[in-house]
């Protein structure tokens, strides 16, 4: 894989890479014109964007609302061990629970911090109780609830 330095990143690729942000589905051919650049010399830049790491795929945004999981809680984890093979294990697991959308390691008084989206409160306090106090090494939890996301970049 090609290594691009942020220095490197000409004004074309930020523009190219501005725009698939945006829009991920748009043509080739919409992308060269918006970027002021012929079709296979565009094609050419995303590729080496992509190879380089700056593009890490393209996907659907959906609608968590729409989909039956409106409900958006921030949990924070405390663990009761933080060596190396505690902190793989919690994350290993952590992977695999589909309600938790984001694990974050934090530098703070606890160990990470979880985005987890359910249908509604009881169905969080189940995937609380049975699915997040259960991973390895969970010594406690604490529970933020979004009452409303005011920003949100996928949206």
């Amino acid at each position: 894989m090609k290594q691009i330095e942020n220095s490197q990143l000409d004004q074309i690729d930020r523009r190219i890479l501005d725009e698939l942000a945006q829009n991920g589905r748009i043509s080739v051919a919409e992308l060269s014109r918006r970027v002021n650049l012929s079709k296979t010399p565009c094609q050419a830049r995303m590729k080496r964007l992509e190879q380089a790491g700056y593009i890490l795929g393209y996907r659907a945004v959906l609608d968590p609302r729409r989909l039956g999981l409106p409900h958006v809680a921030f949990v924070e984890v405390r663990l009761s061990d933080t060596r190396k093979a505690a902190l793989d294990a919690f994350n290993k697991a952590v992977r695999l629970l589909p309600e938790v959308e984001q694990v974050h390691m934090i530098a703070s008084s606890f160990d990470y911090l979880l985005k987890v989206r359910t249908k509604d409160i009881s169905a969080y306090r189940e995937v609380l109780g049975e699915k997040i106090s259960a991973l390895p090494h969970v010594a406690h939890t604490s529970t933020h609830v979004s009452m409303e996301a005011v920003k949100d970049e996928v949206e």
